[in-house]
């Protein structure tokens, strides 16, 4: 598939392009037609050039050197750019202007001696000062760029979009995207992007070199996530490259529409697609940075507000849609932050979960499955976020007293009641049985169940001063959560290697399983242990995570990271002293 996009050999970002059409609506406050952000001149016209404020005559200190004799001073020349690459390492910048510069005014101008001396000294407390201050990588998990730069300089929207594939196949990635990723994050309305996505195509070439930038940013994150879900029998390397290929490309329609200063329904959407595509792509650090990013543009464009109140106008369909694109912002944020420990941002909202109805739907044909998942899952990311994400991210506990403890699973059980029955079957007989019937069903079943679950086991597992860990409570939903991990596994298997937030999620209960083995179970030698089955079934656990990984490992194809997993797993377990 990639050999059909091979493209010019890399060339340097610059802000140039001519990305024609029109931009996005500038972003605004719910409540006005003004900014948030200063109205720049659209990046397209702005070149990249560093200007030199000019001299003027008698001003002696605006350049910071001496002055020069007016009588013996050369007629100006235009100072030349120089042929050589910008300095982008902070290290290089630093040792550039600053320790050359402050070296060469410590020499004394005739003792050879001192400046062996004094450049001896830098070079010794520059190598300690940046060995300490070395940047490191996040979450040590991807270390390149994650959008590899196919783009020229002037190439602009057009060029972009001059590598779209051909129809049959962006049908055929669009189709494995809505069959794979739209069933667990379901917030594009797929009778009205197919509509403006037929309305594209149908465009001569010139009109759709002017098409909103924002959209076709969209097109190819979704042709990039479908690209990740193909099940065929190519390559891995190359599915892996086309689809970043792809990635790259929505990133630099993005970048056509000025998305760092204005912003759209359909750019915050490709940011939120983006953002899942890092993750799978082993990018989390990048996918945790571009998610800020994101929440900053949901939040000025007004989505964490109630659209009654900040877009009364709206029709009914429009206001569903800021709705469903509010929750997807929410559930990424929350459930990202959970697994990485780190702060919530998406904290400050009075859009309500039950304005989320089916009624503005009516348009179309609306499974109203759709509505009970969404509505299942932002009740539990909004009972999530405010009593597990915030202490965590914090290393505070989240329950200092046993009543409080009794209290939030009992919040937990309430949230789980309210879900329809058939998100609450995930049996595997009933799993087996929705695949044969209704995947789409059995993906979010799936999905919502390990999210619940792998939840109610942090909020067992959790312990201070004066509420220990409940090691049977915790045991019991480390199982539920990874189970459905396993059947995700068994009956998508091409998926289950594919997303890395299910992944991690069954590794961290894995891990949480072996902790309480180590610090509660009974001697292995004993009979206790034999009889138990919460243990016995706890060591099975990790035994069958570690068989998973290990086949997701093996070959030169296979996962890098799945072979971590399973070292420290195996390492884990062979301390229960079996």
């Amino acid at each position: 598939m990639s050999s059909s996009h091979q493209r010019p050999p890399p060339f340097p970002y610059n802000i140039r392009g001519g990305g024609g059409g029109p931009s996005p609506n500038t972003i605004s406050t719910p409540n006005s037609a003004s900014t948030i952000y200063a109205s720049p001149e659209p990046l397209s016209t702005q070149p990249h050039v560093v200007v030199v404020p000019k001299t003027e005559p008698g001003d002696e200190s605006s350049s910071g050197r001496s002055s020069i004799n007016k009588d013996t001073a050369s007629p100006v020349r235009k100072k030349q750019r120089r042929n050589k690459p910008t300095l982008s390492c902070q290290e290089c910048v630093e040792r550039k202007t600053k320790g050359d510069y402050a070296v060469s005014h410590q020499w004394p101008q005739d003792d050879e001696a001192a400046k062996e001396e004094v450049a001896d000294k830098w070079d010794k407390d520059c190598d300690s000062k940046y060995r300490r201050q070395r940047a490191s990588n996040v979450f040590g998990i991807g270390s390149e760029h994650p959008f590899a730069n196919y783009w020229t300089c002037e190439g602009g929207l057009p060029e972009v979009i001059s590598v779209l594939p051909d129809k049959l196949q962006a049908d055929m990635l669009l189709g494995q995207y809505f069959e794979c990723v739209d069933p667990v994050y379901p917030m594009i309305d797929r009778h009205t992007f197919f509509a403006e996505y037929e309305n594209f195509w149908s465009l001569h070439k010139s009109a759709k070199d002017r098409y909103d930038a924002a959209f076709v940013a969209l097109i190819f994150v979704m042709l990039a996530l479908g690209t990740q879900f193909v099940s065929t029998s190519t390559n891995p390397r190359d599915r892996k490259q086309t689809a970043e290929f792809y990635a790259s490309a929505s990133n630099q329609a993005l970048r056509m529409c000025s998305y760092l200063s204005t912003a759209s329904i359909n750019s915050v959407r490709a940011m939120v697609l983006l953002v899942y595509f890092l993750i799978n792509d082993n990018h989390a650090s990048d996918g945790w940075a571009f998610a800020g990013i994101l929440m900053r543009q949901a939040l000025a464009m007004g989505l964490h507000r109630d659209p009654n109140i900040v877009a009364p106008g709206a029709t009914l369909f429009e206001k569903q849609q800021r709705r469903k694109l509010w929750q997807a912002v929410l559930l990424q944020d929350t459930f990202l932050t959970v697994l990485l420990s780190l702060p919530p941002s998406a904290t400050h909202t009075d859009v309500n979960v039950d304005d989320f109805s089916d009624e503005a739907s009516s348009i179309v044909n609306f499974d109203p499955t759709d509505t009970a998942y969404v509505r299942g899952s932002w009740t539990l990311a909004n009972l999530v976020q405010e009593t597990i994400c915030s202490p965590r991210s914090l290393d505070m506990p989240i329950c200092t007293t046993q009543r409080q403890k009794s209290k939030l699973v009992a919040d937990f059980r309430a949230v789980y009641r309210s879900f329809p029955d058939i998100f609450r079957s995930g049996d595997q007989d009933t799993i087996a049985r929705l695949v044969v019937q209704n995947k789409r069903v059995a993906r979010q079943t799936l999905f919502l169940t390990s999210n619940y679950y792998h939840n109610l086991m942090l909020v067992h597992a959790s312990e201070s001063a004066d509420v220990p860990v409940n090691v049977r409570g915790t045991l019991e939903a480390a199982h539920e959560a990874i189970t459905a991990f396993f059947l995700l596994y068994t009956h998508f298997q091409s998926e289950a290697r594919v997303w890395w937030v299910f992944n991690h999620r069954a590794f961290l209960e894995a891990l949480c399983v072996g902790s309480v083995l180590r610090e509660a179970a009974p001697d292995p030698t004993t009979d206790q242990a034999a009889r138990d089955p919460l243990f016995a079934r706890a060591r099975s656990d990790i035994n069958r995570m570690i068989q998973i990984m290990r086949t997701m490992g093996e070959g030169n194809q296979g996962s890098e990271v799945a072979r971590t997993r399973v070292a420290v797993l195996s390492e884990f377990l062979s301390s229960l002293a079996v």
